[in-house]
């Protein structure tokens, strides 16, 4: 019998997926849980498992299409008798039978995805008016993208018709391409991380701030004992998880810094998982570091050294890419002293560790001594988060780094 199999969700608010290769090819024989294709999603790189073993019947959706959660993007023809499959709560895919195929072709017109019904409830929309340009007449998410669009446009024009100024976003404008320039096509992963930003951009009203904190005992301690942990650790020390363990302390104290938007609410989150942007060739991983605040500075440093190897090698899997509260962005490692970074969205906020750098200071009765300082950029959202609140945040971190003492401040 022919059984579907469709888009599964590949990570947490996941909702669409990208098929960058197939693995497979009408006639191959897969056991369950066999890849079947190579996926793209805004948050992970993810191989496709068969639901079932068999042999590949039909490969409905095409290498570079992207196909909505619970979709179809394939038939596989297995060994179960029909009585078997309703046993395990499933019907037969696909009736051969010529007589069957309008009703399954009305039926998958008005099977609709999530992200349909949502748009539709949203934009209060009737489905059952809209023509879909899917398989079988379905309904996509660009179908009903397009009818919020043009209705969007048909209210501007009212509006300014009325008085009203027009906000009409403009057409991309046309760039000159010359003979010598070199157009380089967007991959999936580089869509996907341009998509992520204008969304947030768009929907977060973004509010940025900045301390400069001395952090000299650090780079002092540091720098003692670099060699002695290296070849102790077998891996090298850096100022990152430093940075780490005073921020997630500090998310203990400020609760609503771990935070996300609910929508009609914020979420004050329980644990506190740290997500660290990673750059890896043309593409940004932001995989995380679940209970975070449980982990000393040497354990931090151990899962950021490994999340980061796994990034660059394409292997993170979708645990380790989903459930952050709030990101660090360590901006410092290739010598940047200043920066706004966009807020990950649904989190409330993201810092930014810059360069530290040595510079003359004024300390204690108006002397001037060289010290190693660094600033500390806070992205946040508005609706979460103000500046009193960001601002004692940011203070509390930089008065722990400031207050790093070797003998109680332990790495271990």
């Amino acid at each position: 019998m022919s059984e579907q199999i469709k888009m599964p969700q590949l990570g947490e608010s996941v909702t669409e997926g990208t098929i960058t290769k197939w693995l497979v090819e009408p006639g191959d024989k897969v056991n369950k849980y066999d890849p079947i294709a190579d996926v793209t999603t805004d948050k992970v790189n993810a191989e496709v498992p068969s639901a079932f073993s068999g042999i590949i019947k039909e490969l409905v959706a095409q290498e570079d299409e992207t196909v909505q959660v619970g979709e179809l993007i394939c038939y596989i023809e297995t060994n179960e008798t029909p009585a078997a499959s309703r046993q395990r709560g499933t019907e037969p895919a696909k009736s051969t039978a010529p007589s069957e195929e309008p009703a399954q072709e009305g039926a998958m017109k008005n099977r609709y995805s999530p992200v349909v019904m949502r748009l539709a409830q949203e934009n209060n929309i009737d489905l059952s008016t809209v023509e879909g340009s899917g398989r079988s007449g379905r309904i996509t998410r660009k179908d009903i993208e397009l009818i919020i669009q043009e209705g969007t446009a048909e209210q501007q024009e009212e509006e300014q018709a009325a008085g009203y100024p027009a906000y009409k976003k403009k057409p991309p404008e046309k760039i000159e391409v010359l003979s010598e320039d070199k157009e380089i096509p967007l991959s999936q992963m580089r869509k996907a991380i341009a998509g992520n930003m204008v969304k947030s951009k768009e929907e977060i009203p973004h509010a940025w701030t900045m301390v400069e904190a001395d952090v000299s005992n650090i780079v002092t301690y540091r720098d003692r004992i670099k060699e002695q942990f290296k070849e102790n650790e077998g891996f090298s020390l850096t100022f990152l998880p430093f940075f780490m363990k005073a921020i997630v302390e500090t998310l203990k104290e400020f609760p609503e810094v771990n935070s996300v938007w609910g929508g009609d609410k914020i979420i004050h989150k329980k644990d506190i998982n740290i997500s660290i942007a990673v750059a890896a060739e043309d593409s940004l991983y932001v995989p995380v570091i679940k209970n975070a605040d449980e982990k000393s500075i040497k354990g931090l440093g151990k899962e950021v050294r490994s999340l980061a190897k796994k990034a660059r090698l394409g292997q993170l899997s979708e645990e380790e890419m989903k459930g952050g509260t709030f990101t660090i962005n360590n901006t410092g490692s290739f010598g940047s002293v200043q920066s706004m970074p966009i807020v990950n969205h649904p989190q409330a906020a993201i810092l930014s560790i810059e360069s530290i750098i040595k510079k003359p200071v004024v300390v204690q009765d108006d002397m001037v001594a060289i010290r190693s300082m660094v600033n500390l950029c806070l992205s946040l959202d508005h609706r979460i988060l103000d500046g009193l609140i960001c601002g004692r945040f940011l203070a509390r971190i930089k008065e722990k780094l400031e207050g790093f003492n070797a003998e109680k401040d332990h790495i271990y």
